[in-house]
């Protein structure tokens, strides 16, 4: 906030509603039940209030209302308009809509609840400018504004960096931006999801919907509980979109979480290369190296080129975890080695990969249980680790660390944490 709008004198909502609208003779008119905002700017302007009149709640125009700032609100129109209060599209009532609901902090990448809401005069016309999530605030509500004290602004988030939950509106047209939401991890946004009721955890999957790969992201992240949750409200056909945006093991996952009469429809919905990739994954059992294993890593002949190595890894659709490691192949397609992208990078362009390689790396295979994995992950400092057949000849996949960890976290694991900000 800048030091001219410090200088502006803030009037909160809970000491405008509820009072009473008086006459230029000082004679009661009404009483003030809301404020009725447009949104779409980044601080929504007030254009008028809901004002109960003779048991009607008519829209008075905030033009003609004096004295929001005072402790004397007064009409000062020719006419009161009799016909009853119509929402116009865009519009949201500060009480009715917004106060006590959840927002997002975007800034923060959290979910707030708005105990108070802040308005400033601001070139001329009264402003939202800002949200305080505190419980004092609560307090001052339940005494309709008449709470004694300083309490200061440490706590008030600036509308500019909020959104609000509007699905309930049904006049609401706007609905929350998705370039608003992009800016978040997908991690981040699951924590958004999984701290809000399922209507507003809806509004959110909406909104990052219009990026079907950040969909795809969000849906990874979050726990099993909530991916069921709103796979069930999808269409077969939605549902399967949306699996084959996923990585071939998370999509796997997901469908051994829904209703065992729904698999075969979720995994014949699939595209075929994604589909012979999943039903590879679900023939292992889920806490096995061959069930927490992905199929999408790089490999290339031994006889490649380092920077050959490095191209392909450039140009490759895999998970960026799934990259820190390249596969050398024998001619015959047998593993010969691997390489972390470290080591390619240090080696010199035009050298073979056969050069820079480690022979038959350290590895796990498919029938392995999480503790074997994690024993040998652990032993040999891997970030990825090679699923090789009984053989040693061939590579079904890789294991990184990140699934690691998440099978071995409780579930509900971020919840019991609280929610992740940029900053921590």
């Amino acid at each position: 906030m800048t030091a001219t709008e410090s200088a502006v004198r803030i009037v909160h909502f809970s000491s405008v509603v509820r009072r009473q609208l008086v006459d230029d003779r000082g004679d009661r008119i009404g009483r003030i039940e809301d404020l009725v905002v447009h949104l779409g700017a980044p601080h929504p302007p007030v254009v008028g209030a809901v004002v109960r009149i003779g048991g009607r709640d008519l829209f008075v125009p905030i033009r003609k209302i004096a004295g929001l700032g005072e402790r004397r609100l007064a009409f000062t129109g020719n006419r009161v308009d009799l016909r009853r209060f119509e929402r116009r599209p865009g519009e949201l009532l500060l009480g009715r809509d917004l106060l006590a609901r959840h927002l997002i902090n975007v800034a923060g990448g959290r979910l707030i609840r708005a105990n108070e809401i802040d308005l400033a005069e601001l070139n001329g016309r009264w402003e939202v400018i800002g949200v305080d999530p505190s419980r004092r605030r609560v307090l001052r509500r339940l005494f309709h504004g008449h709470l004694g004290g300083q309490d200061g602004r440490s706590r008030v988030v600036d509308w500019a960096s909020i959104e609000p939950f509007v699905g309930h509106v049904p006049t609401a047209r706007l609905r929350i931006p998705y370039r608003k939401l992009a800016r978040l991890h997908p991690a981040q946004i699951a924590d958004l999801v999984e701290q809000a009721s399922h209507e507003e955890g809806e509004e959110i999957i909406e909104a990052v919907g219009a990026d079907r790969e950040l969909e795809a992201d969000v849906f990874e992240e979050l726990d099993p509980e909530h991916q069921v949750e709103f796979l069930q409200s999808r269409s077969d056909t939605d549902a399967g979109r949306l699996l084959a945006s996923m990585a071939p093991d998370d999509a796997a996952d997901l469908i051994m979480e829904a209703d065992q009469d729904r698999r075969l429809r979720l995994l014949e919905a699939l595209p075929q290369p994604q589909r012979r990739k999943v039903r590879q994954l679900l023939s292992y059992n889920p806490e096995t190296a061959g069930g927490l294993m992905s199929p999408d890593f790089v490999t290339l002949p031994e006889t490649a080129s380092v920077e050959e190595a490095l191209d392909a890894v450039r140009h490759s659709t895999a998970a960026p975890e799934s990259l820190q490691v390249v596969f050398a192949l024998h001619e015959d397609g047998t593993v010969a080695g691997s390489a972390s992208i470290v080591a390619l990078l240090r080696a010199p362009a035009d050298a073979p990969l056969s050069s820079v390689v480690r022979v038959i790396p350290a590895h796990v295979h498919p029938d392995w249980d999480l503790g074997e994995v994690v024993r040998k992950m652990s032993d040999f400092n891997l970030m990825v680790a090679p699923v090789l057949d009984p053989e040693h000849l061939h590579i079904l996949g890789i294991v990184t660390v990140d699934d690691v960890l998440e099978l071995m976290l409780p579930t509900g694991w971020r919840r019991d944490f609280g929610p992740m900000s940029a900053e921590d």
